[in-house]
């Protein structure tokens, strides 16, 4: 398929998706059917017509507000219609018209949602965590990275951060990461192998400390503030997702 038709094909699917992920990011926190009632306004509880619910171009017909009620709606929702599409873009280019574009792209959609919602509400839900750490390692059967890279990747990620939990609230006496952070990692490592699970780590922790700190400096809060880590492990995720291996490569060449 030519650029010319792929590349507007995968934005389309971007925008649909990402209005998928804005029914998730809204209704999974609240334990709400994803299939039922259809799209409604928060406010007043009104259906959205068809043509209202077109991906950011309805968003513009109306303003940013709801037809019946007039309340405003979130700019967040044509937000992450937008970066779904760009973040499949992105996957398109580096992968592709290929199966490994296809698992890439579902393993990035479940990582804007958790950043969305832990972000939000501090909660990673299962979910989509378990049964993404089913889904990854099934692929890794016939693809990229691989069975044992995979199960390595489950192993390495989950556990790392249960022991840092662990460790934690047995010398603190409190909580310093949630479960949902393990098997969030654990699903990366299912999705991306071994060595990605590291680089996602290891740029999770960095972007975390660098905001943490800036937090404190600037007095917000203190250091007894807890952030939103999945927020930072979905991030670095996607950028493992599209560079890992190639940062990896790069730095795995300063020993050979």
């Amino acid at each position: 398929m030519p650029d010319a038709v792929a590349i507007p094909l995968v934005l389309v699917i971007g925008l649909a998706v990402g209005s998928f992920l804005n029914v998730c990011i809204y209704r999974l926190p609240r334990g709400e059917s994803l299939a039922w009632p259809g799209s409604h306004c928060p406010a007043c509880g009104a259906p959205v017509a068809w043509h209202d619910n077109v991906p950011l171009v309805g968003y513009v017909r109306l303003a940013g507000r709801c037809r019946q009620c007039r309340s405003a709606i979130s700019p967040v929702y044509p937000l992450v219609e937008a970066a779904t599409a760009v973040v499949f873009l992105l996957h398109y280019l580096h992968f592709g018209w290929t199966p490994l574009f296809a698992v890439r792209v579902v393993f990035a959609a479940a990582m804007i949602v958790l950043f969305m919602i832990d972000f939000e509400h501090q909660i990673l839900p299962n979910a989509i965590t378990l049964p993404g750490i089913v889904a990854g390692l099934g692929t890794s059967l016939f693809l990229e990275p691989g069975w044992r890279s995979a199960v390595i990747g489950v192993l390495l990620g989950g556990g790392v951060l249960w022991l840092i939990a662990e460790v934690y609230y047995r010398a603190r006496g409190v909580e310093g990461m949630g479960m949902g952070d393990v098997k969030m990692l654990a699903m990366i490592g299912a999705f991306l192998g071994a060595p990605l699970t590291v680089l996602t780590l290891i740029g999770a922790s960095l972007a975390g400390a660098i905001v943490g700190l800036g937090v404190i400096v600037i007095g917000r809060k203190d250091w007894q503030y807890a952030l939103p880590f999945g927020t930072f492990l979905a991030i670095a995720a996607l950028g493992a997702s599209l560079w890992g291996q190639r940062t990896v490569d790069w730095y795995l060449g300063f020993y050979r």
